[in-house]
């Protein structure tokens, strides 16, 4: 498998692409970013569908999926390391090792969307489009969020490594966030990327991602974004309410917002139809780069 070390941590990645040497800016480049306590094996099919024109980069985030961990005394010695901010900044190193030095497009999911939203609002200038999937900006409560915090806390302590081979278990553990069918092969695997998920990245993160900082940085990033982006909603995403995205989306001219009908937190997945039809016509005018 491969792997690049991307500010001292080893990062699984992988391209799907029609091409032997992917990358070369023959094709244009796509990005995936992942969820949390994901990995990018659930971009995969929506890789595939688009690979005759783009360049598809896939990887697992830190801590997640494939993807080291920082050490326990490296995070002791600075905490930063689980803001999602840290991991934008990845995501700028893993550009520069690959040796992606012109813009690239960007399609990033749930807690991905806020990293890839730093990003944007850090680095514009590397990113041509993107598109946020089941992602927005929330208002701080400060008696939610510690119960949420209290809550998250249980559910990343308590992972037996059984749990996968429990019958049914990888159904009742999606069943939260979905509205229409995926194949079980998918649910299995999802299961699987949480059972494995690093603990401290899993609880950093998931404290990161809602946060009075996320309250108050988010809706400014949003706001000053210059990157053409398109946000994507489920209808019935329990994890980030269409609502959210919609909020979100009114705060940029630079935002285009769309609905997808009997879906919930993985649209492309639920729908890959109408979510692929979606996203290619805000990427119509993808062009071939010229060669560096």
């Amino acid at each position: 498998m491969p792997y690049v070390s991307v500010n001292g941590v080893d990062h699984y990645y992988e391209w799907i692409s029609t091409q032997d040497h992917p990358g070369n800016y023959e094709k244009p480049v796509m990005v995936f970013l992942h969820g949390w306590a994901g990995s990018a094996r659930y971009w995969r099919s929506t890789a595939e569908a688009i690979k005759d024109k783009f360049d598809c980069l896939l990887y697992d985030q830190r801590g997640f999926g494939r993807s080291h961990a920082s050490a326990p005394d490296v995070i002791a010695a600075d905490p930063t390391l689980n803001t999602l901010e840290s991991f934008a900044e990845d995501l700028n190193v893993l550009l520069d090792v690959l040796n992606l030095t012109q813009p690239v497009y960007m399609n990033a999911h749930s807690m991905g969307g806020s990293i890839g939203l730093y990003f944007l609002d850090r680095y514009p200038e590397r990113v041509k489009k993107a598109i946020l999937t089941c992602n927005g900006s929330f208002p701080y409560q400060k008696w939610a969020f510690e119960a949420f915090y209290l809550f998250g806390g249980y559910v990343v302590a308590f992972r037996p490594k059984w749990l996968d081979k429990i019958p049914f278990a990888p159904q009742m553990f999606m069943q939260r966030f979905l509205k229409g069918s995926i194949p079980l092969a998918e649910k299995k695997a999802f299961l699987a990327d949480f059972l494995m998920a690093d603990g401290s990245a899993a609880l950093g993160t998931l404290k990161a991602a809602v946060s009075k900082h996320a309250t108050e940085a988010m809706p400014k990033a949003f706001a000053a974004l210059k990157v053409p982006t398109l946000m994507v909603s489920g209808e019935y995403d329990k994890i980030t309410p269409a609502k959210l995205g919609k909020e979100a989306a009114e705060m940029s001219d630079n935002i285009e917002y769309v609905l997808m009908p009997n879906t919930a937190h993985f649209p492309m997945m639920e729908d890959a139809e109408s979510y692929l039809k979606i996203t290619n016509s805000f990427l119509v005018d993808a062009e071939t780069p010229v060669a560096a």
